[in-house]
């Protein structure tokens, strides 16, 4: 019996495949959820806090600050499921519902998931509509603005792809 092959990593001299920005899912509460076509916003942001040293006034020193995560835009093809329309509506009534959300970028093959970043307590700040137009054929595209409190990543280890 053979030891599996480790996947190749990028390090000098190897060459490593980005992943295609087009294959990724999006599951609220580990639910597979819609036909998402676009994820805007992943990120951390960790304020700068400027401080000058005692005794040597003239350096100028930087530690971190807040941490804060800038909401997710989520655009998703208009269908008659309710279940994010729903989710948004207790927020608007002020009963704020928090799911954890994971955003999961699939293999090049799309059937298994390479890594994820999960949303915490993520909830609906904001919703548009899809945009109408009778002279055009595009896809009925709605827009979800999700806040929420912390951003993992992970490994996909391989899971498949639900």
């Amino acid at each position: 019996m053979t030891a599996p092959v480790p996947a190749p990593s990028a390090q000098p001299g190897n060459w490593v495949d980005p992943y295609r920005a087009y294959n990724f899912k999006l599951l609220i509460n580990n639910v597979n959820e819609g036909h998402f076509t676009e994820v805007q916003g992943l990120g951390v942001k960790v304020e700068r806090i400027s401080y000058r040293e005692a005794g040597n006034g003239s350096v100028v020193r930087a530690i971190p600050g807040r941490v804060t995560y800038p909401p997710v835009t989520l655009r998703f093809g208009l269908t008659n499921s309710a279940e994010l329309w729903n989710w948004l509506m207790t927020a608007v009534e002020g009963k704020v519902s928090r799911r954890n959300v994971s955003i999961v970028m699939l293999d090049p093959a799309g059937t298994a998931e390479a890594l994820r970043w999960n949303l915490i307590n993520a909830w609906p700040q904001e919703w548009s509509g899809a945009p109408l137009d009778a002279m055009s054929r595009e896809l009925a595209i709605e827009t979800l603005v999700l806040a929420h409190e912390g951003l993992q990543r992970e490994a996909g280890g391989g899971r498949a792809a639900a």
